[in-house]
């Protein structure tokens, strides 16, 4: 009895410590002292192989078990879930439901954690109606286990009635729910409001309690809040520095805010420096376009001897090269990610490919892709998105049916990157097709972004009636987004009616938002309609808005420059403003170009519309790449970024452009890329 005691406690410390080579040898012993067939060893051993990885062997335990209980399930379940084999633990619970075996308060919290992982609610409601019935559903990890799987749903609200219906709440179920709103998109208020009735309670928030409301402050970017929290923790005698969890979130905090000098401070007191916390300072300066310090820290961190061993800082650092696309950063993290073991990790390969994408470098995308020696569901999703947004809709189809060949099922982002494609290629049939199974896919939910490409498509192909009925016969509300898209189609397709309709629906949703009143002024001037566009423009000047400005950048002798509408800070801009007048000329002999002011702004005189278009950001970036050596035909592609849509008379200019100068231009935009070559665009101008 006694020797079953002490291995029954050795197995328990080995499952604490992750201590897999302890186990099996304890594992032996049992064996050797006759212990195999007792119940309660062989729950310990199967919990111990299911935390130290090792779930084959505890399947192996299990199956040889003459007599299994409730222990045993939920062991198993457990350790399936440690290894994020999430279905085959729901599986799991499923077979035991076959069995004599009853679940217990331990089953079902286990059962619930792999539904809110799994992310469907209906499954998670089904396990509620069975703890209700066993009477479980108060029980303090039940309910815990309940407002996690609610707020992993989505299903915020239900979360909080849970955790308001239980009586005398324990620290834990605070932490659950203050947790549960942090991880919200505005969530933060919420947090501090549990917070607050926590300690009204009499409770004493610990380091988890402290750490998620840091996580709700930094995702609200709410400075204000969080050096108060902050400030508590010092106050109330808290050693920040010695506990890292805490001191951690701060970090984070005061970078996610842009308060890089407080989070530098932070840093340098930090002791022992791990790969988190330079982390985060690094992608913090990278992410605010200060490409020179994130650099340098980055040689700073290789030279500290801390093994780059996880890959979120490298995929991270190419993951910002790859929203500015700035190619040749990019192409020397791919170079380091090489030399690097973390270089060979799927998310770190992910985001090269994502980088060559972005940066319009399809054919060297295409490559990378067919050397990596493991794909999986992101891996797919990023060229189906990319070939999308450069407007190879039939490409991205072929790599989805591919996808499934493999046996990777895809995902929201998956369908979501599909139905892009398709209304980027003008794909009508085949977006219809790819929405209806999604819609019947029962792993898959279907979100308003989903809905959304199938509006956009269709408003865009002139379809306005039915694009209006897709929105209206949806099974969720629309948001602002989804009204804005069809509005911009009604402005295309120049239907003041529906405009005029769809206008009013989303200046009562998001009447802050100057685009919205943009759009609506420029269908009216397009349809001659002064007196109506007069009194939009005044509704933008009487609330004080103002529109995001026009950025365009580009990359000369790996120099990034970059432009606003209207810019003449730039040292070159005397000779971008002449080439850009010259360019003028030779297209206007030699097409018959002409402006189109409708794109100019609209009160002010012809020539000085003309001159405002000469200087949207994109002419601007193109003036420089033509004045540094851009003239000159050697075969390189002149490439442009911009953080808005690419305006219409620049498209047609810049068509001229490539077929005068028997150059290709690639612009890359808010929405997709164009390839401009020969006078012609790869959007085949519709975008």
């Amino acid at each position: 009895m006694i020797q079953h005691l002490r291995l029954a406690k050795f197995l328990r410390t080995c499952s604490r410590n992750s201590s897999l080579h302890l186990g099996m040898q304890l594992h032996a012993a049992v064996v050797e002292l006759g212990f195999s067939f007792d119940t309660i060893i062989c729950n310990d051993l199967i919990d111990m192989y299911g935390k130290c990885g090792r779930i084959d062997y505890a399947y192996e335990l299990f199956d040889r078990m003459p007599e299994r209980n409730v222990v045993s399930w939920t062991a198993l379940m457990w350790g399936l879930l440690n290894q994020d084999r999430v279905e085959e633990s729901l599986g799991l619970f499923g077979k035991m439901g076959w069995s004599d075996v009853r679940p217990n308060e331990y089953t079902l919290s286990t059962v619930l954690k792999a539904c809110g992982l799994v992310g469907i609610a209906e499954n998670g409601l089904q396990v509620q109606g069975l703890c209700v019935k066993t009477g479980y559903e108060w029980f303090t990890v039940v309910s815990n286990a309940l407002i996690d799987m609610y707020a992993k749903c989505g299903m915020i609200g239900e979360a909080g009635l849970v955790c308001d219906g239980v009586a005398g709440k324990e620290l834990i179920t605070w932490n659950t729910i203050i947790a549960a709103y942090s991880g919200l998109d505005g969530g933060c208020e919420k947090a501090l409001v549990y917070f607050k009735e926590m300690q009204s309670e009499g409770e004493v928030p610990d380091e988890f309690t402290f750490t998620s409301l840091l996580k709700a402050c930094s995702g609200a970017a709410a400075i204000q809040e969080g050096t108060q929290i902050h400030a508590a923790l010092i106050t109330r005698g808290f050693a920040v520095l010695d506990h890292k969890i805490i001191l951690y979130a701060l970090l984070d905090l005061y970078v996610k805010c842009g308060y890089l000098c407080k989070a530098r401070k932070l840093f340098d007191h930090i002791g022992r420096k791990n790969l988190a916390s330079w982390t985060t300072l690094v992608l913090g300066y990278a992410q605010e376009g200060y490409l020179s310090e994130a650099m340098g820290l980055f040689r700073q961190l290789r030279e500290s001897g801390i093994e780059i061993s996880d890959g979120f800082l490298l995929s991270g650092l190419i993951g910002v090269f790859s929203d500015f696309a700035f190619v040749e950063q990019g192409k020397q993290m791919h170079a380091y990610a090489i030399k690097d073991p973390s270089g060979l990790h799927l998310p770190v390969a992910n985001s090269i490919l994502d980088m060559y994408l972005k940066s319009g470098l399809v054919e060297e995308a295409e490559r990378y892709f067919s050397r990596m020696p493991t794909r999986n569901v992101v891996t797919y999703s990023t060229m189906i998105t990319g070939y999308g947004k450069h407007g190879l809709g039939k490409g991205a189809i072929h790599l989805f049916e591919k996808m499934g060949q493999e046996n990777l099922r895809p995902d929201q982002v998956s369908y979501l990157a599909v139905l892009s494609a398709c209304s980027h290629s003008g794909l009508i049939e085949e977006c219809q097709e790819y929405l209806s199974r999604l819609r019947a896919d029962r792993w898959v939910k279907p979100k308003l972004e989903h809905y959304a490409c199938m509006v956009d498509l269709l408003g865009r192909a002139g379809h306005l009636k039915e694009a209006k009925s897709v929105i209206d016969n949806m099974p969720m509300k629309p948001d602002a987004g989804t009204w804005q898209t069809l509005l911009s189609s009604c402005k295309v397709h120049g239907d003041v009616e529906m405009a005029e309709e769809v206008g009013n629906i989303l200046l009562k949703l998001d009447d802050d938002n100057p685009v919205n009143y943009v759009i609506m002024s420029n269908i009216y001037a397009n349809a001659g309609r002064w007196k109506e566009r007069e009194k939009v423009r005044e509704a933008v000047k009487s609330k004080g808005l103002r529109k995001v400005g026009g950025q365009s950048w580009v990359e000369i002798d790996k120099e990034v420059h970059f432009f606003y509408g209207g810019d003449n800070t730039h040292a070159l801009t005397d000779e971008i403003h002449e080439m850009l007048k010259q360019m003028e000329r030779r297209l206007k002999e030699e097409l018959g170009y002409t402006f189109d002011v409708s794109f100019a702004l609209h009160d002010i005189e012809e020539e000085s519309k003309m001159e405002n278009l000469r200087v949207h950001s994109e002419r601007l970036a193109i003036g420089l790449a033509l004045v540094s050596g851009g003239m000159e035909d050697d075969g390189k592609v002149i490439r442009v970024f911009k953080n808005l849509r690419i305006c219409g008379d620049c498209h047609e200019f810049i068509k001229g452009l490539s077929k005068v100068l028997r150059k290709e231009f690639l612009v890359r935009d808010a929405t997709r890329f164009h390839k401009f070559e020969d006078g012609l665009c790869s959007c085949r101008d519709y975008w």
